[in-house]
Parts: structure tokens; C-alpha cells; sequence
């Protein structure tokens, strides 16, 4: 992988935020294309000094948002964004929504009416 990533911790934002910001960030503007693959999980939390349980969050976030896909044996890779290139720029704009109404301290219940609200306002 040629791209870097850092976790600074002085940043309030959990490392695996950080960690699967990051990643996000570079495969949706293309530094990281579809098929490249990603670290492993342990070489990734030896190389950033984190746990090992971190980085696994971090790629899981990855994995549901449709970023990438881990295959037993095979390892992390980034998955081809051309296939599903409005649901997984949608995911990822949930994905940062609802992490940013968390932060804030908004349940489920008030992130979905959150939702429902503005959609309501635009008519949808």
C-alpha cells in the first residue's frame, strides 16, 4: 500500500475513526484503487503502534460500508466502487453522518428522525 496513514493522539476522534476516515478518504478519491490490497491486520497495528482490535474495527467499518472486502485467505482488498458507485458514495455519506450525529450524542431514534425530517423538508 503507498498510501499512509496516520493516528495522531492528540486527536479527540477514537484511532479507528481515524484509521477508517483515512482509508475511506483515499479509496473513494482513488490514491487507493479497487483490487489494492490493504495491510494486514496485525502488520497495520504493529506499523501504527495500535491493537490489533482497532484496526479490525477500523477495516469491519470498511467491509459494511462497501469499501472493501476481506476474503479468508486473500486479505483485505479494496473493492471496485464502479459497480455500485451511488450506494457506496451514499454509504459513506450515512457513515459520516451518523458518526457526527453520535459525537453529538444523538441515539438511533434521533439520527433516523433526523432523517426523515430532512427528506420531508425536500419532498422526498
Amino acid at each position: 500500500m503507498t498510501f499512509a496513514v496516520r493516528v495522531d493522539a492528540s486527536d479527540p476522534t477514537p484511532p479507528y475513526e481515524q484509521l477508517r476516515r483515512q482509508l475511506a478518504g483515499a479509496i473513494r478519491g482513488g490514491t487507493l484503487a479497487s483490487g489494492t490490497r490493504l495491510p494486514t491486520v496485525r502488520q497495520l497495528a504493529a506499523d501504527l503502534g495500535l491493537a490489533t482490535g482497532t484496526v479490525m474495527r477500523a477495516y469491519g467499518e470498511l467491509e459494511a460500508s462497501g469499501l472493501v472486502v476481506t476474503r479468508r485467505g486473500q486479505g483485505t482488498v479494496v473493492a471496485d466502487l464502479r459497480s455500485d458507485a451511488v450506494g457506496v458514495r451514499l454509504g459513506g455519506l450515512a457513515d459520516r453522518f451518523i458518526a457526527d450525529a453520535v459525537a453529538a450524542g444523538a441515539g438511533p431514534a434521533e439520527v433516523r428522525a433526523a432523517i426523515d425530517a430532512a427528506l420531508s423538508r425536500r419532498g422526498a
